[in-house]
């Protein structure tokens, strides 16, 4: 396995190559779904310390109600020193099977990158 993101606690994450863009994804990411659902802020501040103990790979989902924290906490993250920008961070989500029927992916799509 390839070494990846170091985190402060010296461990590594292996990586993968995503050729098309020369960038390497943590091959582990954080989930960002709760059960029951927690607030909006317990869920940024859980995701601003797996970005503090280096995680850099998040995965959410409309669903999840976790999208708008995840950006916030990448806002917060920047601002306070924890990464340089937004392009080090990965974010993979999804959309919920009623929204993947032809009309409605491409509103879906725009709700989450907002």
């Amino acid at each position: 396995m390839e070494n990846g993101s170091k985190a402060t606690s010296n461990f590594s994450i292996p990586e993968y190559d995503l050729k098309s863009s020369g960038k390497k994804m943590p091959r582990l990411g954080f989930g960002t779904a709760t059960f029951p659902f927690e607030p909006a802020e317990v869920t940024k501040k859980a995701i601003l310390q797996a970005i503090e103990i280096g995680y850099r790979h998040f995965d959410t989902a409309s669903m999840y109600g976790s999208e708008q924290p995840l950006g916030e906490a990448i806002i917060e993250a920047v601002s306070v020193g924890l990464i340089e920008s937004r392009d080090e961070v990965f974010i993979t989500s999804k959309l919920w099977c009623s929204d993947a029927h032809g009309e409605l992916v491409l509103p879906s799509l725009q709700r989450s990158l907002q």
